[in-house]
Formats: structure tokens, sequence, C-alpha cells
């Protein structure tokens, strides 16, 4: 390994850890309450050392927000060979794991509760989160339209519609019963039934798509699948 990649494994390494420690900061302190200084120290830099990588708060909210869109748009920027209903799945699957975390959901209440005070934070975790979000699910959706695997006609209603069905009602509830998370078992109920929804409204194949939906989610049950 050169020194050029070797510097470049440390900055991506120390990037990381940054991004760990925003995290758990904010989801501990909130938005407005949350300070470079006590990101420095959870990933044990320097403040200087922080804002080589980061210059403000506000970037580094950012850039950890669309770190998790990232992540959760990975098989959509990544197709399975399976197809667009593997593709679904998965989807559904990695961001159920991802906004479902309690550190995640702890920072989504605690924008909650601070966004009446402070509309800016409001705007900045939809900007970052829920709109970027978005738009890579309607991407996705409009290219399997212009595949013709799907049928619909606005491509924001369709990508609401596929996230609102697959996870609105397990997550409402866990923002405010923090004590009582759903199983698993509870999550798939709700995955399996939006992914059933979305796929009769908007697939032109909907008995072959619905098919191959339940013997991914059995392979997934048994151990057989991704």
């Amino acid at each position: 390994m050169t020194a050029l990649s070797r510097r470049a494994q440390n900055r991506i390494e120390r990037e990381r850890r940054i991004l760990e420690a925003a995290l758990k900061v904010f989801a501990e302190q909130g938005y407005s309450g949350t300070t470079m200084d006590a990101v420095a120290a959870e990933a044990g830099l320097s403040k200087p050392t922080l804002y080589q990588y980061f210059d403000s708060k506000e970037a580094l909210f950012q850039a950890m927000m669309l770190g998790k869109r990232d992540l959760m748009l990975t098989v959509f920027a990544h197709p399975s060979p399976k197809g667009m209903v593997a593709d679904l799945h998965g989807f559904a699957w990695t961001y159920a794991d991802t906004v479902m975390r309690p550190d995640m959901l702890s920072l989504a209440r605690l924008i909650i509760g601070e966004v009446q005070r402070f509309p800016e934070i409001g705007r900045a975790y939809q900007a970052s989160g829920p709109d970027q979000l978005l738009r890579g699910i309607m991407a996705y959706l409009t290219g399997q339209r212009a595949a013709g695997r799907l049928a619909f006609d606005d491509a924001e209603l369709a990508a609401q519609d596929l996230w609102g069905l697959i996870l609105s009602a397990p997550r409402t509830q866990a923002l405010y019963l923090p004590d009582a998370p759903p199983s698993r078992a509870q999550l798939g109920r709700y995955i399996m039934n939006g992914l059933r929804v979305f796929l009769r409204a908007y697939s032109t194949d909907p008995n072959h798509d619905l098919e191959q939906l339940e013997a991914l989610e059995s392979a997934r049950l048994t151990g057989t699948g991704p």
C-alpha cells in the first residue's frame, strides 16, 4: 500500500469515526445542544482536526444524514440481478434497519421537540434526510416505470406510498413508545403488507411480483436469502 493510499484510508476511517460520534452526540443532545467540541471529544480528536473535515455543525449534520441516506439507497444504486421486487424488498429492510435504530429514533424525537422553537432545525433535518431519500426513491421508481415494470402518473406520490406503506405505523409507535419497540416479526408484518399493497397498486405484473415477494421473504426467514 502506498503512502498516498494509506493517507486516503486513514482519512476515510477518521471521517467514519467522526460521523458515528456525531450521530451519538446529536441523538443524546439534540441539534441545538450539540457542539463541535462534544463531537470532537466523542470521536477522540482535537477540535482543529474535526474542522479539517467539517467546517460547521450544519455541514457535519448534513454529512451524517446524507450518509444514512446513501446506506438506505444502496440497493437502488446497485440493483439486484433478481430484479425490481428484490430491490424493493431489500430497500424496505435496509430502511427499517436504519431508521428503527435506537439512536436514529432518539435523534428524530429530539428534533421533533426542537422544531417549534427552532424551525431551522426541522428544515435542516428534512433537507438532509427525508427529502434526499425521497428523491432517490423517485429516481428508482421512475426508472422502473420506463422499463415497463411499474405504472403511475406521479413519481412523488408513488414514492411516498412506498415509503409510508412499509414502515409508517411501527416507526410512529416507536417514536412515542420507546420502551416498546416492535419485534422483527412485527416489522416484517408491516413491511410485507406494505410491499404487497404497493405492488398491487403499481406493478404491471402484480401476480408474478407478489409470488416473487413471498419467495424472497421466505428465504429471508429461513436464512437462505440475502
